[in-house]
Parts: structure tokens; C-alpha cells; sequence
């Protein structure tokens, strides 16, 4: 016999409502481990139904647990949900599992065990249980010494997140720099690190720009070496423009506190991805007609 108690304690364990709680438990015959695996593959069913929608919106986060650092992104449907307690607890276990453990990308994170359960099923439950579709897109993780200090800064309740690794300087400089990540979204740390496709067809793109606006070809190519500048003054980190102090570059400003920029991470949560453009006439007509 199925007991109003079975069911209270399923649902606690699962978050499932209370009529699938009954109906796993009638399905199992009362077996509450079996009846947990009957709920989640049925979540697992109701996620995959998701699988076509588009997750751009959700929270970008950052963990901080002493010498260890990640920044995660998780994705959801509305922005509603990206503020829904159970999603953000969501967003916080991710990006603890990513601290706990050693995971080279999103797949193999996935598979983090965090408080019994994968990342994975973590993910698949809570999106049959919010009724979104959600999805774990990216992660980044630090590891400093003694000398080096993390700059973290969530501008906008997790829209935006970035994190750096400075060696050398305080804590208070390194907060400056995170901000001025968050507001100037450098691409790159330095030049060094611009790939050199990158670089070569941005000189292209710089050399046609000067022959359409009628150079000769020979002047179009000097042209390449000072523009080419500007492009990495503009993109690469530390030849940007202080955001605090025009007349010094983020380098400058991270020197004169006597450190050194070792890594930079910006998160910003949907860039790139396919925005979800709800109608909400044609979404209440479909409710209705069900």
C-alpha cells in the first residue's frame, strides 16, 4: 500500500510533484530507490524534449576556495528561471564540483559526482522539475600561489562575470583590473596571445579598408603596421585604456602596484548564442488550446 508518507518522502528526495511521486511509487511496487531511478528517467525523457529549445539566458558565477578559483556558465530559457533559487543552487554545485575536482572540458565535468549525484542528472532533474530547458555551457579554472591573488567581479546579478590571476599585486588592485574586464571585454590578455590567423586577417581587413578609401597600395601597406596597433590597443587587456585612469593602460596601472597579469576570464552569459524571441499571444494560445 502506497502511503501518503511514501510519497511526502519521494518528492523531498526528488523535488518531483506529488502525483508522479505516487505514480513512481505504484510503478516500483513501493521500492523508494527504484521508484527515484523510474522519476528520474522520466525526467530524463521530459529533458530531451527540451533539447531543441534555446537556453541564452542563465547566470554566469564564480567560486573562490582558497588556491583554487572556477567561473562557470549555466544557461536557462527565461531570466525568470536564472533567478530562481533552485537554479542558482544549480549554478553554485556546478561551479563547486569544478573546484573539487580535475576536468579538462564541459563533458567530462558532467560527469562530476556533487552530494551523490552527477552533474549530468543534476542538470536533467532540475530541468524536468523547473520545466526549462537548461544547460551547463562553459567553465574556466585558476589555481594561484601564495605570491598571486584572484580579481573577481558579477556585475549585473550574473549577467556578466570575470576573473583574473595577478601575481605580486593586492587584492585591491586585482578587483580593479576584474572590473575593468567585466565593462571593456578585452578578447585578450596581450598581443602574445592573439592568434596569428587572427592577426594576419585582420591586416587584410586593415589593408582593403585603406585601398577603398583610395590609397595606393604601397602607402595601404604602411598603413597596416600603425592600424594594427589600434587593434590591439582596443582588444588585448593590457594595452587597453584604464577604465579608472585614461592616461595609463591596464598594464601600467598593475605595474605600478607592483604585480603582473598571469591569466583573465570573462563570462558573459548568451554571447554568441541564438537569442530566444518569445511571442506571448501565440504562448497563451497555445496554453489554451491544451
Amino acid at each position: 500500500m502506497i502511503t501518503a508518507s511514501m510519497v511526502k518522502e519521494l518528492r523531498e528526495l526528488t523535488g518531483a510533484g506529488m502525483m508522479d511521486c505516487k505514480k513512481a511509487l505504484e510503478a516500483t511496487n513501493g521500492n523508494k530507490e527504484q521508484a527515484i531511478d523510474w522519476l528520474r528517467e522520466n525526467g530524463l525523457s521530459k529533458a530531451a524534449k527540451k533539447a531543441s529549445r534555446i537556453a541564452a539566458e542563465g547566470l554566469a558565477y564564480i567560486q573562490l576556495d582558497g588556491n583554487k578559483a572556477s567561473i562557470v556558465e549555466v544557461n536557462s530559457e527565461t531570466d525568470f528561471v536564472a533567478k530562481n533559487e533552485e537554479f542558482v543552487s544549480l549554478v553554485h554545485l556546478i561551479a563547486k564540483g569544478i573546484i573539487d575536482n580535475d576536468v579538462k572540458d564541459v563533458e567530462e565535468a558532467l560527469t562530476i559526482k556533487v552530494e551523490g549525484s552527477s552533474i549530468s542528472d543534476l542538470i536533467a532533474n532540475k530541468t524536468a522539475k523547473i520545466g526549462e530547458k537548461l544547460s551547463f555551457r562553459r567553465f574556466a579554472k585558476l589555481t594561484k600561489t601564495d605570491n598571486q591573488v584572484f580579481g573577481s567581479y558579477i556585475h549585473m546579478g550574473g549577467k556578466i562575470a570575470s576573473l583574473v590571476l595577478i601575481e605580486g599585486a593586492n587584492e585591491e588592485a586585482a578587483k580593479d583590473v576584474a572590473m575593468h574586464v567585466a565593462a571593456m571585454r578585452p578578447l585578450y590578455l596581450n598581443r602574445d596571445e592573439v592568434p596569428s590567423d587572427v592577426i594576419e586577417k585582420e591586416k587584410e581587413i586593415i589593408k582593403e579598408q585603406a585601398i577603398n578609401e583610395g590609397k595606393p597600395a604601397e602607402i595601404a601597406e604602411k598603413m597596416v603596421a600603425g592600424r594594427i596597433v589600434k587593434f590591439f590597443k582596443e582588444y588585448c587587456l593590457e594595452e587597453q585604456e584604464f577604465v579608472k585612469d585614461s592616461d595609463m593602460t591596464v598594464g601600467a596601472y598593475i605595474k605600478a602596484h607592483n604585480g603582473t597579469i598571469k591569466a583573465m576570464y570573462r563570462f558573459e552569459v548568451g554571447e554568441g548564442m541564438e537569442k530566444r524571441e518569445d511571442n506571448f499571444a501565440e504562448e497563451v494560445n497555445n496554453q489554451l488550446k491544451k
